[in-house]
């Protein structure tokens, strides 16, 4: 009988660091950050960059992409090679926000907290590494 071995993308010190850069950054814009975090999907196999931001509600996604990526471009050192596409933006009501600022709460500033293998209210996370949800 042959085992399947699931083989999981790390999320490096590096992606840590460059996460914490980004969001650092993102704060000395005109987007509000109200959520930042890594979260791993066991489905792709990849981590993304969650942003919740009270902007994507109100001006839409588009815009908080685009001030996203200015910071990007601006001075890429220290974010670790971080493309767009390593990044999600989602309006503050996101339900994986909402369920997770049940567990989980920080203040304003950049906490550096592993969220692994928890159930919230039925939904498993697999693996988060969050920064911010106020």
């Amino acid at each position: 009988m042959a085992e399947k071995t699931v083989v999981k993308e790390v999320l490096t010190d590096e992606m840590i660091e460059a996460g914490a850069e980004l969001t650092r950054r993102l704060d000395l814009t005109s987007l509000s950050v109200n959520a930042s975090l890594w979260l791993y999907s066991p489905e792709s196999g990849i981590w993304r960059l969650i942003i919740a931001s009270p902007e994507v509600a109100t001006s839409g996604p588009k815009k908080a992409y685009r001030k996203i990526r200015s910071v990007l471009f601006e001075k890429p050192e220290g974010l670790g090679g971080m493309v767009l596409s390593d990044i999600s933006v989602v309006e503050d009501y996101d339900p994986l926000i909402s369920l997770l600022s049940t567990a989980v709460r920080t203040e304003n500033g950049i906490s550096g907290i592993r969220f692994s293998r928890n159930t919230i209210n039925g939904q498993f996370i697999d693996d988060a590494y969050i920064y911010r949800l106020a």
